[in-house]
C-alpha cells in the first residue's frame, strides 16, 4: 500500500480548554467523514460550544453558541454509517442524531467511556446506533477536563457546562 492510501485525515479542534486532535476513518465511514470535513472547512464549528457534557458518557458539540442559540446545519442529514463495525469506545468520535436513523448532520460527540449501548445492534431506529468515524489521538486529557466542569439545566437543555467550552477553531491538519 502507498502512503496516500493509509493516511487518515487529521482535524484539530482548538478549544478554550486546549487542543484536541482527531484522526478520521474514511475507509469505515466515508459519507460521515466527508460531511464532517465539509463542516470543518466551512468554519461551521468555530465559536460553537460543547453544549452537553455527561461525565460518565459523552461530550457533545456542533449545534450551539455560548448563549445556547442553535446554529442549524447548513447541509442535509446524512446516511447513518453505524453498521461499519466500529464501536463507541472511549476516545472515539461519533455523529449525534435524533430518532430517525438518517438524521445526523453537524452535531458530534466524543465518548469519554466505552458506550457499547450506542453501537449498531439492528435495523430498528432504537437499535441502529451512532456512527463512529474517528478517534482522539491527542488531547483526551482535554476531553476528560470537560467532564470536571459542573453542569446545569439551562434554556431547556440539560448537562450544560456552567463554564462555556468553546471550539475556537476547527481545522483540517492533513488529508
Amino acid at each position: 500500500m502507498t502512503e496516500a492510501v493509509t493516511k487518515k485525515p487529521l482535524v484539530l479542534l482548538e478549544t478554550t480548554l486546549g487542543p484536541i486532535t482527531l484522526e478520521l476513518y474514511p475507509d469505515k465511514a466515508p459519507v460521515t467523514v466527508a460531511n464532517f470535513l465539509t463542516y470543518v472547512r466551512e468554519g461551521f464549528y468555530d465559536g460553537l460550544i460543547f453544549h452537553r457534557v455527561i461525565s460518565n458518557a459523552i461530550v457533545q458539540a456542533g449545534g450551539h453558541l455560548p448563549d445556547l442559540t442553535y446554529r442549524p446545519p447548513t447541509h442535509p442529514p446524512i446516511v447513518n454509517e453505524a453498521n461499519n463495525g466500529l464501536s463507541n469506545e472511549r476516545g472515539t468520535i461519533a455523529m449525534a442524531r435524533a430518532f430517525p436513523i438518517d438524521s445526523a448532520a453537524a452535531q458530534f460527540f466524543i465518548n469519554v467511556v466505552d458506550n457499547p449501548e450506542l453501537d449498531h445492534r439492528g435495523p430498528e431506529p432504537q437499535n441502529y446506533g451512532y456512527a463512529v468515524f474517528g478517534r482522539v489521538i491527542d488531547g483526551m486529557s482535554v476531553v476528560d477536563r470537560m467532564t470536571w466542569i459542573p453542569t446545569v439545566s439551562r434554556e431547556g437543555h440539560r448537562n450544560v457546562p456552567q463554564e462555556s467550552i468553546v471550539i475556537l477553531k476547527a481545522r483540517v491538519l492533513e488529508e
